[in-house]
């Protein structure tokens, strides 16, 4: 797998906002900005929109409501996205079984290696 080393802008998805604040802190470490977070599902839905990030991390469980109308956004606008999971690949939405997966607890060779799966996948 080839490593694409650009600068990306994310946006996240995580209603844990200590969780929010450690991706934020391991997408700038690996080189990469956070340009949009949303901890609640309106949030999140009203930001899917904006053209203003390259790829987006979901936390699939937000606190009772999943992300899944937000990863539907984000296919239809052909945007790369990661979903996030304390609960492993078997909580992923259906038609989405094929997006990478962040296992929580994060770690940073993870979080890079769902990033570049999650490119490669976008450029097929």
């Amino acid at each position: 797998m080839q490593v694409n080393r650009a600068r990306r802008s994310f946006f996240l998805v995580e209603d844990e906002a200590l969780i929010r604040m450690m991706l934020v802190d391991m997408l700038e470490e690996l080189g990469h900005a956070v340009v949009a977070e949303a901890g609640r599902i309106e949030d999140a839905l009203r930001l899917a929109h904006d053209p203003g990030f390259d790829i987006a991390i979901l936390d699939i469980n937000l606190g009772g409501p999943t992300s899944t109308p937000v990863a539907e956004i984000l296919a239809k606008r052909s945007v790369p996205f990661i979903f996030a999971s304390g609960y492993g690949e078997d909580d992923k939405p259906e038609g989405f079984k094929n997006r990478p997966t962040l296992r929580k607890p994060f770690q940073l060779n993870g979080l890079e290696r769902a990033i570049q799966a999650a490119l490669a996948e976008h450029e097929n």
